[in-house]
C-alpha cells in the first residue's frame, strides 16, 4: 500500500469517527428543542454530551489538518470551491459551541431561550451542510485542468445534495435518540424511545430516496458495482435491526446499530470516490486523485510516524473519558 492510499484511508477513518461520535452529539442538540419540555429536561440532555462534545469535534479538526498536510491540492480546491458552505458550517459550529459553554451562566429566560435555539439550529445546520458537501463531492463539480473549482449555486444545492443533507440529519437524529435511550432515565428516556420509532420510519423512506438518487446522480454503482449495493444493504439491515432492538428496549444494541448505519454510509461515499478525491464534471482527466493531490513522499512519511506515535494516546484518553462518564443521567442530575 502506498502512502497516499494509507492517508486516504486514515482521513476516511477520521471522518467516519467524527460522524459516529458527533452524530449523536448533533442529535442530542436538535432534541433539546424537539424532545425536552422544560429547563430541567434540557439540562439533563445537555449533561449527557457535556464531557464529550468538544473532544468529538477534534476528529473533524484532525481530519481537516490531515487533509491539508497529506493532500494539499484536495484541501485547496475543496475549501476555496466550497468557501460559502464552509463559512456557514463554521458559524453554525461556533454558535453551538458558545451556547453550550455559556448556557450555564445565563440568568434570564430570554437569553436561556436564545442559547437553546443556537444549540438546536447549529446542531441541525452542521450535519445538513456536511451531508450536502459530501453528496456534492460524489456527484461531481466543475473542476478545470488547473484544479480550480467553478461551482455555481446548483452544483451545491440540488435535489440530490438536499436529500443527502437531510439523510445525514435523520441519521444524527436517530443516533441521538438511541444515545439518550442509553444514557438517561425518567420521562425523557421513555419519550426518546417512543419518538425513535417515528423517526426511524422517516429515515427508512429517506434512505430509499437517497439510494435511488445515488443510482441516477453518481457513478458509484458503476465504479463499485459490488461494494456500493452491499454497503447500502448493510445500512438498511442495521436500520431494521435498530428498530427491533429499540422496541425490545435493548438500548446498547440499538445505539450500536444506529452508529453502524452512519459508518456504512460514510464508508460507501469514500469507497465510491477512491482513487479520486474530487470528481470533475468538465472532464474525467481533470479529476483530483490520491496521486495528483498528494504531498511528497517525505511529508507523508513524517506524518505517518507522528500519527503512529500520538494516535494511541488520543484514542486512550477518549476511551477513558467515556468510561469515567458512563453512568446514566437521572432527571435530578
Amino acid at each position: 500500500m502506498s502512502l497516499p492510499e494509507l492517508w486516504f484511508i486514515l482521513i476516511a477513518v477520521l471522518f467516519i469517527g467524527f460522524f459516529f461520535l458527533e452524530g449523536f452529539d448533533f442529535g442530542v442538540g436538535m432534541l433539546t428543542r424537539l424532545l425536552a419540555k422544560n429547563k430541567d429536561e434540557r439540562t439533563q440532555l445537555l449533561t449527557t454530551i457535556g464531557p464529550f462534545w468538544d473532544a468529538n469535534e477534534v476528529w473533524l479538526i484532525t481530519a481537516g489538518g490531515a487533509l491539508f498536510a497529506a493532500f494539499p491540492n484536495w484541501y485547496a480546491t475543496m475549501f476555496s470551491g466550497y468557501y460559502t458552505l464552509f463559512v456557514i458550517f463554521l458559524l453554525a459550529l461556533i454558535a453551538r459551541g458558545v451556547a453550550i459553554e455559556y448556557i450555564h451562566h445565563t440568568k434570564t429566560d430570554k437569553y436561556l431561550n436564545l442559547w437553546y435555539w443556537c444549540i438546536a439550529i447549529g446542531s441541525f445546520l452542521s450535519p445538513f451542510l456536511l451531508g450536502m458537501l459530501f453528496t456534492s463531492l460524489i456527484q461531481g463539480v466543475p473542476i478545470d485542468e488547473t484544479m480550480t473549482m467553478y461551482g455555481t449555486f446548483s452544483d451545491f444545492v440540488n435535489a440530490y445534495s438536499v436529500v443527502g443533507g437531510l439523510a445525514v440529519v435523520l441519521l444524527s437524529l436517530v443516533h441521538g435518540l438511541t444515545y439518550i435511550g442509553l444514557r438517561t432515565t425518567g420521562p425523557v428516556h421513555d419519550r426518546a424511545l417512543s419518538l425513535l420509532n417515528k423517526v426511524y420510519v422517516v429515515l427508512f423512506i429517506g434512505l430509499v430516496v437517497f439510494a435511488a438518487l445515488t443510482y441516477v446522480s453518481t457513478d458509484l454503482f458503476i465504479v463499485r458495482p459490488l461494494a456500493t449495493p452491499i454497503l447500502l444493504g448493510a445500512v438498511v439491515l442495521t436500520t431494521i435491526l435498530g428498530i427491533i432492538f429499540a422496541n425490545k428496549r435493548r438500548e446498547g444494541l440499538a445505539f450500536t446499530m444506529s452508529g453502524l448505519s452512519i459508518v456504512f454510509t460514510v464508508a460507501m461515499l469514500f469507497i465510491g470516490l477512491f482513487p479520486r478525491v474530487m470528481i470533475s464534471t468538465i472532464d474525467p482527466a481533470f479529476n483530483l486523485t490520491i496521486d495528483n493531490a498528494a504531498s511528497g513522499e517525505y511529508t507523508l512519511s513524517v506524518m505517518t510516524k507522528v500519527a503512529v506515535t500520538l494516535l494511541p494516546f488520543v484514542l486512550g484518553y477518549q476511551i477513558w473519558s467515556y468510561y469515567v462518564f458512563r453512568k446514566r443521567i437521572h432527571p435530578k442530575n
